[in-house]
């Protein structure tokens, strides 16, 4: 299985490398106010995908940091309750004891 990801993963390098070679023209991207950027297509594309992953990271992050806390807490409930149940089978209720 370890190699078939690395036949597929090489591949990929392969056409996206071929994609790369093909759209090497110089690309104009206009803003506001005239502003305006030039550069190679390959390079505005890889540019603008790494920057929506960033962006797209830092935007799960409270979610991921929530998980986190809300797993933390379940954790700490279970062994208190583990703890609990585990004191409850050592020690015998007290009205359990009956003397003769």
């Amino acid at each position: 299985m370890k190699y078939v990801f690395r036949i597929l993963a090489a591949l990929l390098f392969v056409v996206f490398f071929g994609f790369a070679l093909k759209n090497t023209q110089e690309v104009v991207l206009s803003f506001f106010w005239g502003y305006e950027l030039r550069g190679p297509l390959v390079l505005l594309l890889l540019g603008f995908f790494v920057a929506g992953a960033v962006f797209g990271i830092v935007a799960m992050l409270p979610t991921v940091f929530r998980q986190r806390r809300e797993v933390s807490r379940q954790k700490r409930q279970v062994a208190s309750l583990e703890r609990a149940q585990t004191q409850a089978q050592v020690q015998p209720p007290a009205d359990a004891i009956v003397p003769r």
